[in-house]
């Protein structure tokens, strides 16, 4: 007896959601189709019926993580300042998976630097450019809101979000390789200082363990 469309949608529903959780922890390379059907709890010969490679999994749920994401973090309106400095504090892929509220872009941007996959680094840069945007419409609003010092000129706001990007996705790559969880704290929460600096924040803490 054939399965139902409803089966099927299910059975691709519960295969995403697994695979979302191990990509997001360890990336593309560090995830086989057998861990995901097997977080799945679903028979490796299932997935063929739903993807047709690891890639097509993988371009799935990165589509599904970046259109959630998104649209939930711009409908936060006005940017506070504890918005801004959470990207610096939570740095997602470093902490559990269960302490997580859920899967984002970041974590593209952490685990897959120098891919050598072409589809990859292409959801790379997507991932990147959605970020960006994400952090320039939050630094005008608080430019806006008088809350930030910067210049309101948007190719300045431009700049300064790519470098603090590029600083938080530095800091990261660097902790993840990192044994002491003493020296990754303090390279997270260096970055975190300098880029609170650049922004003209300085009477916030950049105690990892107390910001929300």
């Amino acid at each position: 007896m054939p399965y139902t469309a409803e089966h099927k949608l299910k059975s691709k529903e519960r295969i995403l959601l697994s695979a979302t959780e191990l990509f997001c922890r360890f990336g593309f390379d560090k995830v086989s189709i057998n861990q995901v059907m097997k977080l799945a709890k679903m028979t490796h010969g299932a997935f063929y019926a739903h993807f047709e490679s690891k890639e097509a999994l993988y371009k799935a749920s990165f589509l599904q993580t970046l259109d959630g994401s998104t649209s939930g973090r711009l409908a936060k309106a006005p940017f506070s300042i504890n918005h801004l400095t959470q990207l610096a504090s939570n740095l997602l892929n470093l902490r559990a998976l269960s302490e997580q509220s859920r899967p984002s872009p970041e974590n593209i941007l952490f685990n897959e630097i120098g891919s050598d996959s072409a589809e990859i680094r292409q959801l790379y840069e997507k991932s990147y450019l959605s970020i960006l945007k994400i952090l320039e419409k939050r630094i005008t609003a608080l430019c806006k809101l008088k809350k930030l010092s910067l210049a309101r000129n948007q190719a300045t706001i431009a700049d300064r979000s790519r470098v603090i990007l590029a600083s938080l996705v530095g800091a990261v790559a660097i902790a993840k390789s990192i044994q002491s969880e003493e020296e990754r704290c303090r390279i997270l929460s260096a970055a975190q200082d300098q880029i609170l600096i650049m922004l003209g924040v300085v009477e916030f803490s950049s105690d990892l363990t107390t910001i929300d």
